[in-house]
């Protein structure tokens, strides 16, 4: 993990956002139906989920995701083309 690129990953508040918010993802964006089918990815989200909890568009949410993976904080799926996101363990 980089350190400088972890610190340019939480400096945009939306990003920050979406961290907080993986952290406690029942809390924040209620049960999600895939998770049934996700029995290896626990505590994941849609990315759709997310995008509608941050109010912003679509290639946003997108550029948000990609640099919040590309610096280690997240890890991304797709199931059925459907993008889903996790907070990665020993992130802050």
């Amino acid at each position: 993990m980089d350190p400088l690129r972890i610190l340019k990953a939480l400096s945009n508040p939306h990003r920050l956002d979406i961290i907080l918010w993986l952290k406690h993802p029942e809390k924040e964006f209620g049960v999600q139906v895939h998770t049934k089918t996700l029995i290896d990815f626990p505590n994941s989200v849609s990315v759709k989920s997310i995008q509608k909890r941050c109010g912003v568009s679509q290639s946003s949410i997108s550029t948000f995701m990609s640099i919040l993976e590309n610096a280690e904080l997240v890890e991304s799926r797709k199931i059925d083309n459907i993008p889903i996101s996790v907070v990665t363990k020993g992130n802050p």
